[in-house]
């Protein structure tokens, strides 16, 4: 609303380089006074070592004009935005330590390395994962029971000649999010899912609605691991593709 450049310029928000530069700079004004070598001293120090981006920042801010000069909103917000940085600092430095405490717990858990083997799941999702499900294994009679609640299975509604399906509401966004993006992951990390990404999106389908399809595919996958307890393998589940010829067994040699 007054200072629309910092976005580009403060770098990602909700990290500790943003927080920095918008407690130090909350104005236009006040970074257009600053020397061009304590700009570059500043990215450097949070560890921007693209040089190009930090002389393209400091043309920018040389030559910016402001969207408003107006100092009632100028004012009003750079001390809303100095005082929600302010905040975001001390959070910011406790998410290494969340970090840390969830890997040391998840180490000790047995059956990390049953959620461990999903490929692309890695130290952010396998945790998150093994929080979705739990260890329960009556919580769900099927995999479509998990669906449903995972919220990726989407809704079919009849009325009269009408049908339409449209995205699940009552879910947990937690759940949901936590497959949809372990999905996107493993898009790099696993063959089948590579490649039955790519056909997704060449049927036409963009790449929320083709990961939410490949979600659709490894909760299947997931609770038949988790329900027998048993890790997963990447060449047995491709093994079971080439004997069922699967679609996707085609695009495997």
């Amino acid at each position: 609303m007054y200072f629309p450049q910092a976005l580009d310029w403060a770098g990602e928000l909700g990290t500790a380089q943003s927080c920095d530069f918008l407690q130090t700079w909350p104005t236009l004004t006040a970074i257009q006074r600053v020397r061009p070598s304590r700009l570059r001293k500043f990215y450097l120090k949070h560890h921007c070592r693209n040089l190009a981006l930090i002389e393209q920042r400091l043309n920018e801010i040389r030559t910016a004009r402001p969207l408003t000069d107006d100092p009632a909103i100028v004012e009003s917000l750079s001390l809303a935005v100095q005082a929600e940085a302010a905040q975001m600092c001390p959070v910011i430095e406790w998410i290494p330590r969340f970090d840390q405490i969830i890997a040391h717990y998840f180490a000790l858990h047995p059956e990390h390395e049953l959620f461990d083997s999903f490929p692309g799941a890695g130290p952010v999702y396998a945790p998150r994962l093994l929080t979705a499900l739990g260890t329960n294994r009556s919580r769900w009679d099927s995999s479509a029971d998990l669906l449903s609640h995972s919220g990726i299975a989407p809704v079919t509604e009849k009325s009269y000649n009408s049908c339409w399906v449209h995205r699940r509401l009552a879910c947990s966004n937690f759940i949901r999010q936590t497959f949809h993006e372990f999905a996107a992951q493993s898009i790099r990390w696993s063959i089948w899912a590579r490649i039955y990404y790519d056909q997704m999106r060449a049927r036409g389908l963009r790449h929320p609605a083709a990961v939410r399809a490949l979600a659709f595919k490894w909760i299947r996958i997931i609770y038949r691991c988790w329900k027998d307890n048993q890790p997963y393998d990447e060449q047995q589940y491709l093994k079971a593709l080439r004997e069922k010829k699967s679609p996707l067994a085609d695009k495997l040699d």
